[in-house]
């Protein structure tokens, strides 16, 4: 499968993740607020560089952009190697996210609450990320099987 076809089933994959998250975020005090997160982390990155987002629509988009891309690009990898076993390296992609997820904030030094707040929040973030990583797999997975049809 080209590079191409992989970003675009990553692209896939990211866009579902988020629908899934924009869809359930306020559904339950406990869901996972990955939004938020994001916000801090790229608050932070750009202080770094002195600058700064005020506007929380612009934060909101900024944040929201930068994460289908990075996910995308991330889910893309499922690819490599064709289609076969294409489900266990989803499921090992997505569970490697889902955990990078919630273990890494507070090394980084961003809140980790958002999405540890409880261990339902931290399963529903680990589950959101594979959620997006299996999406990803059947869309490669479909694409094959529409490439050796022709």
């Amino acid at each position: 499968m080209s590079k191409i076809k992989n970003i675009v089933a990553g692209l896939g994959g990211a866009i579902a993740l988020n629908l899934l998250h924009e869809s359930l975020k306020r559904k339950d005090k406990d869901m996972p607020r990955v939004d938020v997160l994001g916000e801090e982390a790229l608050q932070k990155s750009l202080n770094y560089f002195g600058m700064s987002i005020t506007n929380e629509d612009t934060l909101y988009r900024a944040t929201l952009a930068g994460d289908i891309i990075s996910n995308a690009l991330y889910y893309a990898t499922i690819g490599n190697g064709g289609p076969q076993n294409v489900f266990p390296r989803a499921l090992a992609y997505g569970l490697a996210a889902g955990v990078g997820a919630i273990t890494l904030p507070e090394p980084l030094g961003l809140d980790e609450k958002p999405v540890t707040k409880t261990n339902k929040t931290k399963a529903l973030t680990v589950g959101y990320y594979l959620f997006g990583a299996l999406i990803t797999a059947a869309i490669i997975k479909a694409v094959s099987k529409n490439e050796s049809i022709k």
